[in-house]
């Protein structure tokens, strides 16, 4: 008798508010995250946290994997809906489920197990940003199978708060002439990554845009960023993959 394979389900935990611009070009946050991690078979689920919406504690054990997104909160914010979001971190470490950590993802993460997060000391990363993977420190398991990645990757940022110390038991897998913690581990259930591998450039485009209209950034400053994105490209492809292997493996 054939087995069919078990339906994988997945919960995204959006910390942020769809913009105007993403959802008439893409539908919504969500979209933008289902179409960068998600694969055939796999079921998400929508969790608007920064409005308050956390799933069921008594239904947590039905999902493979959990994704925190970017938010343009602080990730060391006492704001009510944060504080619940770190509770329903550490309850997922706990139970070692699969968690992904974007941007305020990955700092909020390091928060709830115990790290420290803060400003960036030296200001904004908006722009593009090598990023140095150290492979070779551990055999992570969810980087099995992608030794054709290369150790240096691009990856597009938008960020001006950055983790400064890791909790207790992670390790630090990647880092930047910018970022000292690019990417963090705990076990092989929790990763944390500091840039946004489901961004695309005209999404940051936009960013941008607002970050200027509401004098959160220079003009000058503005236009090198986008100077920059118009002369490289992010490295999608591989950070998809790594992601991907990461909330599938077991």
């Amino acid at each position: 008798m054939k087995v069919e394979p078990k339906e994988r389900r997945y919960a995204l935990l959006l910390a942020a508010r769809d913009s105007e611009y993403v959802k008439e070009v893409y539908g919504g946050y969500f979209n933008v995250f289902v179409a960068t991690f998600g694969e055939e078979g796999g079921r998400w689920d929508l969790f608007r946290v920064v409005e308050g919406e956390l799933p069921n504690m008594n239904e947590l054990y039905k999902y493979d994997g959990f994704v925190v997104s970017g938010s343009p909160y602080d990730a060391y914010g006492d704001d009510l809906w944060i504080l619940k979001l770190c509770y329903l971190l550490q309850t997922l470490d706990a139970m070692e489920k699969k968690v992904l950590g974007i941007c305020f993802g990955h700092q909020v993460l390091c928060r709830s197990l115990g790290g420290k997060v803060g400003k960036s000391y030296s200001g904004w990363d908006i722009g593009l940003r090598k990023v140095k993977i150290a492979k070779d420190l551990s055999p992570f398991s969810f980087l099995r199978g992608l030794d054709d990645i290369p150790t240096t990757l691009s990856i597009i940022q938008c960020h001006q708060d950055e983790v400064l110390e890791v909790p207790l038991g992670a390790k630090v897998i990647a880092f930047s002439d910018k970022t000292g913690v690019e990417m963090f581990v705990v076990g092989d259930h929790i990763l944390g990554i500091q840039g946004h591998p489901e961004y695309t450039k005209d999404i940051l485009y936009n960013i941008i845009d607002r970050l200027v209209n509401n004098n959160s950034i220079e003009m000058g400053f503005a236009e090198d960023a986008k100077s920059m994105l118009k002369s490289s490209e992010p490295d999608r492809k591989y950070w998809e993959r790594i992601c991907r292997n990461f909330l599938k493996e077991r």
